[in-house]
């Protein structure tokens, strides 16, 4: 599923200096498709609004997901790490920090990812129980941080 043409997870779709433009964010869906098997799929959010954090800062896009997190994970996959079949134990929001990894549905595709690139993983329930393998690519650890939630938020936005 790479693919040199297709904007990198984590990408805006525009330079965000036009107030009329909201941008939007590419990143990697999986999910358990309509046959109970796990699939991934490019997607944006989008539902971006300027807004200020407070005080005399510049308001800038910002886009808040409802729904309630659950967990704030920090990772480290070990160089040579593989995940063998395994759904998410919860929808989750996976961004690599730093170093590479790799995610392979099943229905045999496999995209790999690296700092700032963003991953919504949301393949439980499959028919198989199989939902996805994952490992390291490369030389150095993949640092990721993953904030998981108690169900998934409304994407649609």
């Amino acid at each position: 599923m790479t693919d040199p043409t297709r904007p990198a997870p984590g990408s805006p779709t525009n330079d965000a200096t036009d107030p009329a433009m909201p941008p939007a964010l590419h990143y990697i869906r999986m999910f358990t498709d309509d046959e109970g098997e796990s699939e991934l799929a490019p997607a944006l959010l989008g539902g971006f609004a300027l807004q200020t954090l407070g005080g005399a800062a510049a308001a800038m896009w910002m886009q808040r997901l409802p729904g309630v997190p659950e967990e704030v994970w920090f990772t480290v996959l070990p160089v040579g790490w593989t995940g063998e079949w395994h759904e998410s134990p919860g929808p989750q929001w996976v961004t690599a920090l730093s170093g590479r990894w790799w995610i392979e549905t099943a229905d045999g595709q496999r995209v790999e990812m690296g700092p700032g690139e963003i991953h919504w993983g949301e393949d439980q329930g499959t028919t198989s129980k199989r939902g996805h393998r994952s490992g390291q690519i490369g030389d150095l650890p993949c640092v990721q941080l993953m904030v998981r939630y108690r169900s998934a938020p409304d994407l649609a936005v």
